[in-house]
C-alpha cells in the first residue's frame, strides 16, 4: 500500500501526520509513505528527520487585512493557487498513492481535493474543536473524516462520515511515571509542582503574569517547584522580569527557553498553566493533569478558546481569556487551586476521562476498513 500524507503550517498539523504515518508503518511494514508540503514550511524539516520522501507544493492562505504587505502576499497566494491543481495532479501521478490523508494546513487542500476527484480513497484529520477552513471544505469531498473533539463534528458539516478519534499523543506522554519524573526533576513527593509555558515562540502576556506568579509564591515561601518555558521570544523579557522582582536564579523556579522533557514535566506537575493548542489539550488529558488554560487570541476563528472548553466544561481546567488575564487574577486562581490538592487530583481525573488514548488505533482501523471496501468494489 502506498500512502500520501499532506500536512503543513504548524506542528499541530504535522506531528499528528507523523504519528499516523509511524503507526501505519508499524501495522503494515511494507507500506510506502510519502509527504506533500511546503519546502520552506515547518513540515519539510520535521518530515526529513523521519526519512520520508517529500513532495514540494507551494500554497498560501489569503490575508483578510489588506495592508500593503498583505496585498503582496495575496498576489503571491493567488499565483500559487493557479498552479496548485496542476502540481497536485503531478504529485499524485508520480507517487501513485492508494490512499491520501490530509491533516490540515492550506497545503492539504489541493492534494486531497485532487485525489478525491480522481477516485483515490481519501481521509482528513481535524485536530481542533473549531475546524480550519481547509478541512471544512474537504470534509464534504473525502471518504472519511476524523475529528479530535466532539464539538468539531457538526462544524465540519459531514457528521454521517465523521468519527471522533482524539489527537494522536506521543507514546512517551502515556508511558511517563509520576514518581520517576519527580525524582528526575528534583521535585519532592510533598511539593506542589507548577508547569507553565506559552508555546515554542513564547507568549508575552503569559511570561509577564508568570513572573508575577513566581514572585508571589517565592515571596510567600510557598513550597512550590515551578517549571517555566519562556519560548524563544521571551528569554530576555523573562530574565528582565525576574531581575526586577529579585527572583532570578531562585531554586524554586526552573526556567528554560524550551521544555525538552515535556513527558517528564507533565507527569511531575500538579497544575499546568498554558495555551490551549489542540495537541496541548490532548496531552493534558492523556497525562491527567489539572490546568489553567489561556487561549491565544491571535489564531484563526479563536479556535484555542473552543479547544479549552473541551476541558473547562467538565471541570478539568479553569479557562481565563487573555483579555481578562492579570498577574493578580492568575495568583488568586493558583492560590485557590493549590490550597486543595484533592481538587487538583479530581480535576486531573476528569481530564484523563476526556482522553482518547487509542486514537491511532481508531484511525488505522477505519483506514483499513476504507481500503477493504474499495478493494471489494473493484
Amino acid at each position: 500500500m502506498r500512502v500520501l500524507i499532506a500536512a503543513g503550517g504548524t506542528a499541530g498539523h504535522i506531528n499528528p501526520a507523523l504519528a499516523i504515518a509511524a503507526h501505519l508503518k508499524e501495522r503494515h511494514p511494507d507500506t510506502e509513505i510519502a509527504f506533500a508540503g511546503r519546502r520552506e514550511g515547518m513540515e519539510y524539516g520535521l518530515v526529513e528527520k523521519q526519512g520520508y520522501p517529500f513532495y514540494h507544493i507551494e500554497v498560501q492562505g489569503i490575508q483578510r487585512s489588506l495592508t500593503p504587505h498583505n496585498i503582496m502576499r495575496n498576489i503571491k497566494a493567488l499565483w500559487y493557487l493557479s498552479s496548485a491543481g496542476r502540481k497536485s495532479r503531478k504529485i499524485l501521478r508520480d507517487f501513485g498513492p492508494d490512499l491520501v490523508i490530509g491533516t490540515g494546513g492550506y497545503v492539504s487542500g489541493p492534494i486531497v481535493l485532487s485525489a478525491a476527484k480522481q477516485g483515490i480513497p481519501t481521509a482528513i484529520h481535524e485536530q481542533n474543536a473549531f475546524p480550519g477552513v481547509t478541512n471544512k471544505i474537504l470534509a464534504k469531498q473525502v471518504d472519511l473524516v476524523f475529528a479530535a473533539m466532539p464539538d468539531a463534528v457538526e462544524k465540519l458539516g459531514a457528521p454521517h462520515k465523521t468519527i471522533v478519534t482524539g489527537n494522536p499523543v506521543r507514546p512517551e506522554i502515556l508511558r511517563a511515571d509520576r514518581d520517576s519524573a519527580r525524582k528526575k526533576l528534583g521535585v519532592r513527593p510533598d511539593q506542589i509542582c507548577l508547569l507553565s509555558f506559552g508555546g515554542s515562540l513564547g507568549a508575552r502576556t503569559i511570561n509577564q503574569v508568570t513572573a508575577e506568579l513566581a514572585a508571589w509564591h517565592i515571596r510567600e515561601k510557598k513550597d512550590f517547584y515551578h517549571i517555566h518555558a519562556t519560548g524563544s521570544y521571551g528569554v530576555e523579557l523573562f530574565r528582565t522580569l525576574c531581575e526586577e522582582r529579585g527572583i532570578l536564579g531562585d531554586p524554586h523556579l526552573r526556567v528554560s527557553e524550551y521544555i525538552d522533557d515535556m513527558a517528564a514535566c507533565l507527569a511531575a506537575a500538579d497544575l499546568v498553566i498554558s495555551r490551549s493548542g489542540a495537541i496541548t489539550i490532548s496531552e493534558l488529558a492523556a497525562a491527567g493533569r489539572a490546568s489553567i488554560l489561556i487561549p491565544s487570541p491571535n489564531v484563526a476563528e479563536n479556535h484555542q478558546y473552543y479547544n479549552a472548553l473541551e476541558l473547562a466544561r467538565p471541570g478539568a481546567a479553569v479557562l481565563i481569556e487573555e483579555k481578562e488575564l492579570t498577574g493578580e487574577k492568575l495568583v488568586k486562581t493558583v492560590d485557590r487551586l493549590t490550597k486543595e490538592p484533592s481538587k487538583l487530583e479530581q480535576m486531573g481525573q476528569i481530564a484523563h476521562g476526556c482522553a482518547h488514548l487509542n486514537s491511532l488505533e481508531k484511525i488505522s482501523v477505519q483506514l483499513e476498513k476504507l481500503m477493504s471496501q474499495r478493494a471489494a468494489e473493484k
